[in-house]
C-alpha cells in the first residue's frame, strides 16, 4: 500500500474503471480503490443498456466510441455483452413522427438506425402488442449486459491483462496534494502516493468535499425498478425502450416536432409525476428488468428521497408493462432502487481541489453509454 503509482481512481464503478483502463493503456501504473468488496452504487443498479440513440450528438459520440471499447473487451474475454440492439417502439402517431424525425438526424450524424413498421416490430419482438405499438426505430449496433457481474469481470480482465491493481474494501478519508504529490489517506491509516488523482464517485465526493458537495449543483436521482421471474424459453432480445421513452430521451430532443409535442402532454400526469418512461431487458437467467421511475432532491438534500420503495410507482410500471408486451409471467422476484447524480446546469461535475487532483462525477444516466469514450477524452485532456 506504500508503492508510489502515477494515478489513484478513487471509486470503482464504471467511471472510475474506465478512467483507470485509459490509463492503463497510456503504460501508467494505476491503482484503484472502492470501498466495498465489489462496486454496489450506479454501475449495478441500472438496465445495462448501451444506447448512444438516447443522448445528443455530443454524448452519442462518446457512447459510440464507449461500444466499440465494450466490443474490444468482449472479445477478449466475457463480459456478458449481447450486440442485440435497441428499438423504441411508438405507440401513436405523434411517437411515430419522433422516430422518422430521429431516423433522419441518425442519417446525418452516419449512426445506424432502421425504421420498421407495426408488423416488423411483432415478428422481432415476441408478444409485443398490436393494439400498442404503431412501428419502431431499432439501431442494431447497441448493447446490452448484465452490469453487476460485468463490473467484476472488467476489473478481472484490467488486474490480469493491464497489471491494474485493486484494493478493494479500501475507504479514502482524505486526498491532498503537497508539492506535486498527492496523497489517499484510508480509513485504515494508510498513506498510498501518486502524481495524481481522480474521485469517480459520488459518495467519494461527499465523504472527502462535504462543503464543496453540499455547495454543488449536483442533483440526486432514485429510479425503481423490477426483475420478474425467469421465463421460461421466452426470448426477447436486445433493449425495448417504449413511447414514454420516446417522449424522454435527450436525442429526441433534436427533432423538430418535439416541442410543440412535449406541449400537448398532461403535465400532472403520474408519470410527469415520478418521471416514468417504460424499458424492458432480458438478463441472462431469462427473467425481464422493468422500469424505470425518476424521483430528485438536491445534492444536500439526497436524504429526503428515503431508503423505500414506492409501491404505487411499481404496480403503475407493472401495469403500462403490461400494455405493451404480453410476457409469459409478470410475476416479481425483485424490487430495487437505483441513485446516481447529475448537474443542473452541466453535462456533468468538474472540479480540480489541486492541480493534481480531479473530481469527475454526475455524469447522470449516461455512466453505462458514455464513461468508455467519455473517460478517453478525460485522460488525455488530464495528461495532456
Amino acid at each position: 500500500m506504500t508503492t508510489k503509482f502515477d494515478l489513484i481512481i478513487v471509486g470503482g464503478g464504471i467511471l472510475g474503471t474506465f478512467h483507470a483502463y485509459h490509463a492503463l493503456k497510456k503504460n501508467l501504473k494505476v491503482a484503484l480503490l472502492e470501498k466495498n468488496s465489489f462496486p454496489q452504487g450506479a454501475t449495478v443498479r441500472n438496465f445495462g443498456q448501451v444506447v448512444p440513440s438516447g443522448m445528443d450528438l455530443k454524448w452519442q459520440n462518446f457512447g459510440r466510441e464507449s461500444l466499440a471499447i465494450y466490443n474490444e473487451l468482449q472479445s477478449q474475454t466475457d463480459l456478458t455483452i449481447r450486440k442485440n440492439g435497441s428499438v423504441y417502439l411508438a405507440s401513436n402517431e405523434e411517437e411515430m413522427q419522433l422516430i422518422n424525425e430521429l431516423h433522419e438526424i441518425n442519417k446525418k450524424n452516419d449512426y445506424e438506425s432502421v425504421l420498421l413498421s407495426k408488423s416488423d416490430c411483432i415478428k422481432k419482438f415476441d408478444g409485443v402488442r398490436s393494439d400498442y405499438c404503431k412501428g419502431g426505430l431499432f439501431f442494431p449496433q447497441e448493447l446490452s449486459m448484465d452490469s453487476s457481474e460485468m463490473i467484476v469481470k472488467l476489473h478481472a480482465l484490467l488486474q490480469e491483462k493491464l497489471d491494474l491493481k485493486i484494493f478493494y474494501n479500501t475507504t479514502v478519508v482524505e486526498t491532498q496534494e503537497n508539492d506535486q504529490q498527492c496523497i489517499a489517506t484510508t480509513s485504515d491509516g494508510n498513506k498510498i502516493h501518486a502524481a495524481k488523482i481522480i474521485i469517480c464517485g459520488g459518495h467519494e465526493f461527499k465523504t472527502l468535499y462535504p462543503s464543496l458537495f453540499n455547495e454543488s449543483d449536483l442533483i440526486v436521482t432514485k429510479l425503481q425498478m423490477l426483475q420478474t421471474k425467469p421465463q421460461g424459453i421466452y426470448s426477447l432480445p436486445g433493449n425495448i425502450l417504449t413511447g414514454l421513452s420516446i417522449r424522454r430521451y435527450e436525442s429526441f430532443q433534436e427533432c423538430p416536432s418535439y416541442t410543440a409535442i412535449k406541449s400537448l402532454e398532461d403535465a400532472t400526469s403520474f408519470e410527469k409525476k415520478y418521471g416514468v418512461h417504460i424499458l424492458f431487458k432480458q438478463a441472462l437467467d431469462g427473467s425481464v428488468i422493468l422500469g424505470d421511475s425518476h424521483e430528485y432532491a438536491s445534492a444536500k438534500d439526497a436524504d429526503s428521497l428515503g431508503y423505500d420503495l414506492n409501491m404505487e410507482i411499481d404496480e403503475f410500471m407493472i401495469n403500462e408493462a403490461k400494455k405493451i408486451i404480453d410476457l409469459p409471467t409478470y410475476e416479481i422476484q425483485r424490487r430495487w432502487f437505483g441513485i446516481y447524480s447529475q448537474c443542473k446546469t452541466k453535462d456533468l461535475f468538474e472540479h480540480s481541489p489541486s492541480p493534481n487532483i480531479h473530481i469527475v462525477t454526475g455524469i447522470g444516466g449516461k455512466g453505462m453509454t458514455a464513461s468508455g469514450g467519455f473517460s478517453k477524452f478525460n485522460i488525455d485532456k488530464i495528461y495532456a
